[in-house]
């Protein structure tokens, strides 16, 4: 009979008790992998052995066997029964399903049996756990039957609910799994399918991309939107919410946006209702204001209301426990968690204490108002007691007292007139004093201002040999000018002008070292008197810091280092560029970041492709070079995120000529600084005298 046709004879399959079974050195398996002894255990325990063992039977010297078996394959499963044993929770007696294998060599049988097993297909997987919750199972009891973690469940029940189409692509291996992974933030499988469709003609397929598709028109839960609502509110009200299960997703998109928005304006009207009862004059309400909304208005700082007996008791306390944990635990290297976690308790007590409500006057309500918005956390914001330049009160213009009839005749129509030659003027003399009647009667304007200006320039004099007292005249003429109506009250002459930047410099207001300036500009107001008059003696009874300190943000808010179009300032932005150097200035640890509202949506295509090659690398740029422009900004913000990617406009020269530009601190290109720059706009002779072109030339 041909060997084709020739009748398979199985081995023997017997029980054998469990102590005539050893494991034989013959088992491949060297390394182990993969699930543990120990779970392999409690699988058996729960399932009993789903697959018999291999074994030999041990031949004494004449070849007779000794009732003793061998184990070459199945060498993890004995183990695990081992295990189950010595837990007495297994007889050792009991029978073991084996099949029985005289033929052949050990070593292949447990080659064979570990080579030709096939893995079970992921997707195979992701199935058999939908079925398993579908016929009752909890995602708990699942995860706890196969080792594993209910969110490991959670995923591959994500996974299973993909849309059938896009399975059977992942099964014919047309996509990969981090591309499977991407589509589960959204349950819409017409989308899923149309995102898949549009994709399929382009290279790459990245799953970013493939997220950001599908989460078009959602809101980030980080949008503050969606922090000020409340995602529990938002829910409650309907709204859907996509998360993504694979990837850190700050939350995942609320979906709804248009929900979300009637909800953002319900709150924020009741909440501006609440304000608008205090009596302030009026109430402006957005979302968000632009940096600068409160530019040219005078702020009005309410005085907190007295602290109560009791409150002040309790804060005592709190400060007390406070003090004491911090000096019990100032040498330990790291608090234990109860102790931290009980300082951060005491912190937040006693600032709920100390942020006492603010009281204001009447008269303060009738001319001022408030804002009502949302703050880049997503907290409300509500700023009080501003007043516009048209509801300040009337003040009358200060005049010089006029004379009696009597005073006139002590007035001298004091005149110089010049001569031929003008370097010796004829001066008109003043009346004797004898001559006049009455001795309290005024000096004249000549001599009045005669006398002062003398006194000007001693005072000058003075205050140019005392630092210190120049120091502070000059911190209060700024001061005055900064944060009070008007600067009039100083002999100083300084006049500061404060930069007042637009709505039209995209996401400003949210720019970390805006909110910053804003911050130390509010901590500034309340501290300073209320009242221009008590100035000056509030700024003598502050220490050097302090005053070293306020000057430092008085001068900063004067600094105007913008370059626009129609303002000839090369000089000024030269010297920005030199004041950027000396502060070792860093736009990227600053808090800068490319997005499509501070610069991809404002630059060409190409630009873009730049910026990616720049940050990342030439194959990069290459994988967006055929996306439309919606998409390729899309795709260089998640590139470009977290990169320290700068434009040569924001980078800071280095006085050794380089430039920096983000976390390797070298432009791709070598950019030049924006120094170079202006030296090249100056020589070409705007805003630059002939002389100086004529320097610049040779």
């Amino acid at each position: 009979m041909p060997a084709s046709r020739t009748k398979i004879a199985l081995s023997a399959s017997r029980d054998i008790p469990f102590n005539k079974l050893v494991l034989s050195q013959a088992n491949v398996r060297r390394v182990q992998a993969g699930i543990s002894i120990e779970e392999l255990a409690e699988d058996i325990a729960r399932r009993t052995l789903l697959t018999a063992l291999t074994v030999r039977p041990v031949l004494d010297e004449n070849g007779a066997e000794t009732g003793i078996f061998e184990v070459p394959a199945g060498g993890r499963r004995f183990k695990a029964l081992e295990r189950l044993v010595a837990q007495k929770r297994l007889n050792k007696t009991a029978p073991i399903p084996c099949i029985v294998r005289t033929e052949g060599i050990a070593e292949e049988d447990s080659l064979a049996e570990n080579v030709q097993r096939v893995p079970l297909h992921p997707l195979d997987q992701f199935r058999a756990f939908e079925t398993l919750r579908e016929k009752g199972q909890t995602v708990d009891e699942i995860a706890a039957a196969f080792f594993v973690t209910p969110n490991v469940v959670k995923q591959r029940l994500k996974l299973a609910a993909v849309a059938p189409a896009l399975l059977e692509a992942y099964a014919n291996e047309e996509m990969v799994l981090d591309q499977l992974m991407a589509f589960t933030v959204s349950p819409d499988h017409e989308r899923q399918i149309e995102v898949w469709e549009g994709l399929k003609q382009r290279y790459g397929k990245q799953p970013h991309e493939i997220r950001r598709l599908l989460t078009e028109g959602a809101v980030r839960n980080s949008d503050r939107r969606a922090k000020f609502v409340g995602i529990e509110t938002y829910e409650g009200a309907g709204g859907v919410v996509l998360r993504d299960l694979f990837q850190p997703d700050d939350g995942g998109w609320l979906q709804d946006a248009g929900l979300l928005e009637r909800m953002v304006a319900d709150k924020l009207t009741a909440e501006a209702e609440a304000v608008r009862a205090e009596g302030w004059r009026w109430v402006q309400v957005e979302m968000e204001f632009p940096y600068g909304y409160t530019y040219g208005m005078r702020r009005i700082v309410g005085e907190p209301e007295p602290i109560s007996e009791a409150d002040q008791s309790q804060l005592d306390e709190l400060r007390s426990e406070h003090a004491e944990l911090e000096a019990e635990y100032a040498e330990a290297d790291e608090l234990p968690d109860a102790i931290d976690t009980r300082l951060g308790e005491l912190e937040t007590a006693i600032e709920a204490i100390e942020q006492r409500p603010l009281r204001f006057t009447a008269e303060d309500l009738a001319i001022a108002g408030a804002f009502v918005s949302i703050d880049a956390a997503g907290r409300l914001r509500i700023d009080r007691g501003f007043i516009r330049p048209e509801d300040e009160p009337v003040v009358e213009p200060e005049l010089k007292p006029q004379p009696d009839d009597g005073a006139d005749n002590a007035r001298s129509s004091s005149t110089v007139t010049e001569g031929d030659d003008s370097k010796h003027p004829t001066v008109s003399i003043e009346p004797d004093p004898d001559e006049i009647d009455d001795p309290s009667a005024p000096f004249s304007d000549r001599l009045l201002t005669s006398l002062s200006a003398h006194r000007t320039m001693a005072l000058a004099d003075a205050l140019a040999n005392d630092p210190p007292m120049a120091f502070l005249a000059a911190l209060h003429a700024l001061t005055l000018r900064l944060f009070y109506r008007s600067g009039r009250e100083s002999c100083v002459e300084i006049e500061p002008r404060r930069l007042s930047l637009g709505s039209h410099i995209p996401a400003l207001a949210d720019a970390p070292y805006a909110q910053a300036i804003e911050e130390r500009n509010w901590r500034w107001a309340e501290t300073l008197p209320s009242t221009s008059a008590e100035l000056w003696q509030a700024l003598v009874s502050l220490d050097g810091d302090s005053r070293e300190a306020l000057f430092a943000h008085c001068i900063s808010l004067t600094l105007n280092a913008v370059n626009e179009p129609y303002a000839y300032r090369s000089r000024a932005i030269a010297h920005a560029d030199q004041l950027g150097m000396s502060l070792d200035l860093d736009m990227a640890k600053a808090g800068w970041k490319p997005t499509a509202d501070t610069y991809f949506a404002h630059v060409t295509k190409a630009q873009i492709l730049d910026a990616v090659r720049d940050a990342k690398d030439e194959a990069t740029a290459d994988r967006l070079a055929g996306l439309k422009k919606p998409q390729m900004i899309a795709a260089a913000e998640d590139l470009l995120a977290d990169s320290g990617w700068l434009p040569a406009a924001l980078r800071t020269a280095r006085p050794d000529g380089g430039t920096e530009r983000s976390g390797d601190g070298v432009g791709r290109d070598g950019a030049t600084s924006s120094v170079d720059d202006h030296d090249v706009e100056a020589a070409s002779g705007r805003d630059t005298d002939p002389a100086e072109f004529a320097t610049a030339a040779e």
